[in-house]
Protein backbone atom coordinates (compact mmCIF):
# COMPACT_ATOMS: atom_id res chain seq x y z
CA UNK A 1 0.00 0.00 0.00
CA UNK A 2 1.21 3.37 -0.84
CA UNK A 3 1.21 6.31 1.14
CA UNK A 4 0.95 10.02 0.20
CA UNK A 5 4.03 12.00 1.14
CA UNK A 6 3.95 14.79 4.23
CA UNK A 7 4.65 17.27 2.25
CA UNK A 8 1.63 16.38 -0.39
CA UNK A 9 -0.69 15.86 2.90
CA UNK A 10 0.16 19.13 4.52
CA UNK A 11 -0.69 20.94 0.84
CA UNK A 12 -3.81 19.15 0.71
CA UNK A 13 -4.57 20.24 4.00
CA UNK A 14 -4.00 23.96 3.28
CA UNK A 15 -5.98 23.54 0.06
CA UNK A 16 -8.98 22.73 1.82
CA UNK A 17 -8.82 25.09 4.47
CA UNK A 18 -8.19 27.41 2.16
CA UNK A 19 -11.49 26.73 0.38
CA UNK A 20 -13.67 26.54 3.68
CA UNK A 21 -12.56 30.26 4.68
CA UNK A 22 -14.28 30.93 1.37
CA UNK A 23 -17.91 31.92 2.03
CA UNK A 24 -20.98 33.44 0.04
CA UNK A 25 -23.50 35.16 0.96
CA UNK A 26 -26.79 36.28 -0.99
CA UNK A 27 -28.16 39.84 -1.09
CA UNK A 28 -30.72 38.67 1.83
CA UNK A 29 -28.14 37.39 4.05
CA UNK A 30 -25.86 38.84 6.46
CA UNK A 31 -22.88 37.13 8.02
CA UNK A 32 -22.28 37.65 11.87
CA UNK A 33 -18.62 37.15 12.34
CA UNK A 34 -17.32 36.27 15.67
CA UNK A 35 -13.18 36.58 16.95
CA UNK A 36 -11.89 34.48 19.29
CA UNK A 37 -15.66 34.55 20.92
CA UNK A 38 -15.67 37.87 20.59
CA UNK A 39 -18.04 39.87 18.06
CA UNK A 40 -16.39 41.31 15.43
CA UNK A 41 -18.02 42.57 12.61
CA UNK A 42 -20.96 42.02 10.26
CA UNK A 43 -20.55 40.77 6.69
CA UNK A 44 -22.28 40.32 3.42
CA UNK A 45 -23.61 40.01 1.07
CA UNK A 46 -20.73 38.54 -1.48
CA UNK A 47 -17.76 36.97 -1.31
CA UNK A 48 -16.96 36.47 2.53
CA UNK A 49 -13.35 35.47 3.54
CA UNK A 50 -13.34 33.59 7.42
CA UNK A 51 -9.84 32.68 9.12
CA UNK A 52 -10.38 29.05 10.19
CA UNK A 53 -10.44 28.27 13.73
CA UNK A 54 -9.77 31.79 15.04
CA UNK A 55 -13.02 33.46 13.22
CA UNK A 56 -16.77 32.06 13.49
CA UNK A 57 -19.43 33.45 11.09
CA UNK A 58 -23.23 32.55 12.03
CA UNK A 59 -25.85 33.24 8.73
CA UNK A 60 -28.82 35.34 9.53
CA UNK A 61 -31.51 35.94 6.79
CA UNK A 62 -33.31 39.53 6.50
CA UNK A 63 -36.31 38.57 4.64
CA UNK A 64 -39.67 39.14 6.35
CA UNK A 65 -41.07 36.02 8.13
CA UNK A 66 -44.74 34.75 8.71
CA UNK A 67 -45.64 33.61 11.46
CA UNK A 68 -48.16 31.49 12.31
CA UNK A 69 -49.48 31.94 15.91
CA UNK A 70 -50.92 29.03 17.21
CA UNK A 71 -54.55 29.28 18.68
CA UNK A 72 -55.14 31.09 22.11
CA UNK A 73 -57.57 30.35 24.50
CA UNK A 74 -58.86 33.90 25.70
CA UNK A 75 -61.45 34.96 28.17
CA UNK A 76 -62.67 38.71 27.55
CA UNK A 77 -63.45 41.21 29.70
CA UNK A 78 -66.97 40.13 29.67
CA UNK A 79 -65.96 36.83 30.65
CA UNK A 80 -66.44 35.05 27.17
CA UNK A 81 -64.32 32.17 26.45
CA UNK A 82 -62.85 32.09 22.51
CA UNK A 83 -60.23 30.82 20.67
CA UNK A 84 -57.88 33.01 18.68
CA UNK A 85 -55.35 33.09 16.31
CA UNK A 86 -52.64 35.37 14.35
CA UNK A 87 -50.71 35.98 12.30
CA UNK A 88 -47.36 37.98 12.66
CA UNK A 89 -44.86 39.59 10.63
CA UNK A 90 -41.02 40.58 11.14
CA UNK A 91 -37.71 40.57 9.81
CA UNK A 92 -34.53 41.28 11.15
CA UNK A 93 -33.22 45.13 11.25
CA UNK A 94 -30.06 44.40 13.24
CA UNK A 95 -27.93 41.04 12.67
CA UNK A 96 -25.67 41.54 15.89
CA UNK A 97 -28.51 42.22 18.13
CA UNK A 98 -30.80 39.11 16.66
CA UNK A 99 -27.51 36.53 17.86
CA UNK A 100 -26.65 38.35 20.74
CA UNK A 101 -29.17 39.50 22.70
CA UNK A 102 -31.23 36.41 22.20
CA UNK A 103 -30.59 32.63 21.83
CA UNK A 104 -33.25 31.87 19.42
CA UNK A 105 -35.00 34.95 17.72
CA UNK A 106 -38.11 33.11 16.15
CA UNK A 107 -39.04 31.12 19.15
CA UNK A 108 -38.91 34.47 21.34
CA UNK A 109 -40.58 36.07 19.07
CA UNK A 110 -43.72 33.49 18.85
CA UNK A 111 -43.72 32.77 22.61
CA UNK A 112 -44.15 36.71 23.17
CA UNK A 113 -47.07 36.84 19.99
CA UNK A 114 -48.65 34.01 22.27
CA UNK A 115 -48.77 35.98 25.56
CA UNK A 116 -49.42 39.26 23.95
CA UNK A 117 -52.33 38.27 22.31
CA UNK A 118 -54.00 36.67 25.11
CA UNK A 119 -52.91 40.06 27.11
CA UNK A 120 -54.36 42.55 24.93
CA UNK A 121 -57.70 40.68 23.72
CA UNK A 122 -58.22 39.54 27.99
CA UNK A 123 -59.10 43.43 28.15
CA UNK A 124 -61.78 43.58 25.57
CA UNK A 125 -65.25 42.59 25.03
CA UNK A 126 -66.59 39.96 22.86
CA UNK A 127 -67.75 42.60 20.54
CA UNK A 128 -64.91 44.50 20.02
CA UNK A 129 -63.01 41.48 19.13
CA UNK A 130 -65.66 40.70 15.91
CA UNK A 131 -66.05 44.34 15.62
CA UNK A 132 -62.56 45.88 15.84
CA UNK A 133 -60.20 43.68 14.78
CA UNK A 134 -58.14 46.51 13.03
CA UNK A 135 -57.60 48.55 16.25
CA UNK A 136 -56.89 45.52 18.13
CA UNK A 137 -54.33 44.46 15.12
CA UNK A 138 -52.53 47.76 15.61
CA UNK A 139 -52.12 47.60 19.64
CA UNK A 140 -50.47 44.11 19.31
CA UNK A 141 -48.41 45.12 16.55
CA UNK A 142 -47.33 47.80 19.16
CA UNK A 143 -46.61 46.22 21.88
CA UNK A 144 -44.72 43.46 20.45
CA UNK A 145 -42.53 46.20 18.13
CA UNK A 146 -41.47 47.76 21.25
CA UNK A 147 -40.48 44.52 23.14
CA UNK A 148 -38.53 42.98 20.12
CA UNK A 149 -36.84 45.95 19.55
CA UNK A 150 -33.87 44.72 22.22
CA UNK A 151 -33.12 42.07 19.91
CA UNK A 152 -33.31 43.89 16.18
CA UNK A 153 -36.47 42.54 15.23
CA UNK A 154 -39.37 44.89 13.37
CA UNK A 155 -42.44 43.68 13.83
CA UNK A 156 -44.27 44.97 10.71
CA UNK A 157 -47.70 43.88 10.97
CA UNK A 158 -50.42 41.64 13.04
CA UNK A 159 -53.00 40.05 11.45
CA UNK A 160 -56.25 38.16 13.80
CA UNK A 161 -57.50 35.01 11.36
CA UNK A 162 -59.79 33.49 13.92
CA UNK A 163 -62.05 34.22 17.01
CA UNK A 164 -63.61 30.73 17.45
CA UNK A 165 -66.75 30.99 19.57
CA UNK A 166 -68.82 28.40 21.42
CA UNK A 167 -72.26 27.18 19.74
CA UNK A 168 -74.14 28.52 22.85
CA UNK A 169 -72.62 31.50 22.70
CA UNK A 170 -73.29 32.10 18.33
CA UNK A 171 -77.13 31.46 19.23
CA UNK A 172 -76.73 33.85 22.14
CA UNK A 173 -75.11 36.66 19.41
CA UNK A 174 -77.47 35.53 16.79
CA UNK A 175 -80.69 36.38 19.18
CA UNK A 176 -78.70 39.69 19.98
CA UNK A 177 -78.89 40.52 16.43
CA UNK A 178 -81.94 40.07 16.15
CA UNK A 179 -83.94 42.15 19.00
CA UNK A 180 -80.74 44.57 17.77
CA UNK A 181 -82.42 45.19 14.34
CA UNK A 182 -86.06 45.25 15.73
CA UNK A 183 -84.90 47.59 17.53
CA UNK A 184 -84.05 49.55 14.98
CA UNK A 185 -87.39 49.29 12.75
CA UNK A 186 -89.26 50.06 15.94
CA UNK A 187 -87.11 53.50 16.53
CA UNK A 188 -87.01 54.00 12.57
CA UNK A 189 -91.01 53.51 12.37
CA UNK A 190 -91.11 55.56 15.37
CA UNK A 191 -89.21 58.88 13.99
CA UNK A 192 -91.62 57.98 11.02
CA UNK A 193 -94.78 58.65 12.66
CA UNK A 194 -93.40 61.56 14.03
CA UNK A 195 -92.57 63.35 11.07
CA UNK A 196 -95.88 62.50 9.27
CA UNK A 197 -97.69 63.79 12.37
CA UNK A 198 -95.83 67.13 12.14
CA UNK A 199 -96.25 67.52 9.15
CA UNK A 200 -99.97 67.30 9.47
CA UNK A 201 -99.96 69.76 11.86
CA UNK A 202 -98.10 72.09 9.77
CA UNK A 203 -100.71 70.87 7.22
CA UNK A 204 -104.18 71.74 9.15
CA UNK A 205 -102.26 75.00 10.59
CA UNK A 206 -101.98 76.28 6.72
CA UNK A 207 -105.81 74.86 5.92
CA UNK A 208 -106.99 76.77 8.81
CA UNK A 209 -106.23 79.81 7.76
CA UNK A 210 -107.89 79.44 4.42
CA UNK A 211 -111.42 77.78 4.09
CA UNK A 212 -111.02 77.75 0.47
CA UNK A 213 -107.97 75.63 0.44
CA UNK A 214 -110.37 73.05 2.40
CA UNK A 215 -112.82 72.54 -0.08
CA UNK A 216 -110.31 71.97 -2.88
CA UNK A 217 -108.75 69.33 -0.65
CA UNK A 218 -112.37 67.89 0.17
CA UNK A 219 -112.41 67.89 -3.71
CA UNK A 220 -109.09 66.33 -4.51
CA UNK A 221 -110.34 63.49 -1.96
CA UNK A 222 -113.48 62.83 -3.74
CA UNK A 223 -111.40 62.20 -7.01
CA UNK A 224 -108.98 59.92 -5.41
CA UNK A 225 -112.07 57.70 -3.63
CA UNK A 226 -113.90 57.85 -7.25
CA UNK A 227 -110.93 56.32 -8.89
CA UNK A 228 -112.06 53.22 -7.14
CA UNK A 229 -114.44 51.06 -8.52
CA UNK A 230 -114.75 48.21 -6.43
CA UNK A 231 -116.94 49.61 -3.21
CA UNK A 232 -119.62 52.30 -2.97
CA UNK A 233 -118.83 55.24 -0.47
CA UNK A 234 -121.15 57.60 1.34
CA UNK A 235 -119.33 60.68 1.49
CA UNK A 236 -121.47 63.44 3.21
CA UNK A 237 -121.31 67.35 1.39
CA UNK A 238 -119.83 69.94 3.80
CA UNK A 239 -122.60 72.42 3.99
CA UNK A 240 -120.58 74.91 2.53
CA UNK A 241 -120.19 73.22 -0.77
CA UNK A 242 -123.74 73.64 -1.13
CA UNK A 243 -125.09 76.65 1.09
CA UNK A 244 -125.46 78.37 -2.23
CA UNK A 245 -127.75 76.22 -4.18
CA UNK A 246 -129.97 76.09 -1.33
CA UNK A 247 -129.94 79.87 -1.03
CA UNK A 248 -130.65 80.42 -5.19
CA UNK A 249 -133.74 77.49 -4.28
CA UNK A 250 -135.03 80.07 -1.71
CA UNK A 251 -134.96 83.02 -3.95
CA UNK A 252 -136.88 81.30 -6.31
CA UNK A 253 -139.58 80.57 -4.08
Amino acid sequence: MEFLPSGMLVLVALIAVLFSSFRVLREYERGVVFLLGRFWRVKGPGLVVILPVVQQMVKVDLRTVVMDVPPQDVISRDNVSVKVNAVVYFRVVDPERSIIQVEDYYNATSQLAQTTLRSVLGKHELDEMLAERDKLNVDIQKILDASTDAWGIKVTSVEIKHVDIDITMVRAIARQAEAERERRAKVIHAEGELQAAEKLAQAAEVLGRQPQAIQLRYLETLTVIAADKNSTIVFPLPMDLISPFIDMVKRKD
